[in-house]
């Protein structure tokens, strides 16, 4: 998948800012509103014009991504 690409970077900047307890709470906690956050930044993507948002969206609109992402960001082994 295409946003597996950009887990790397994202779990490096989530940890350099001291951020990721924060992101894998909000992904954790917020799962039933992820698919709108996804329509946001779907809606927002043309101003920012960077692919990466696209990719973030796609993962927040399939469940068991953004679940595999979680394990992913607290160092677990995906399955």
């Amino acid at each position: 998948m295409q946003s597996r690409a950009d887990w790397l970077a994202w779990a490096q900047t989530l940890r350099r800012f001291k951020l990721d307890g924060l992101a894998l709470w909000l992904l954790e906690a917020g799962s039933p509103l992820a698919l709108l956050g996804a329509q946001m930044l779907y809606a927002v993507q043309p101003l920012l014009g960077e692919t990466q948002i696209r990719s973030l969206a796609q993962m927040l609109e399939n469940e068991q991504e953004t679940k595999t992402f979680v394990q992913y960001l607290r160092g677990e082994a995906a399955q």
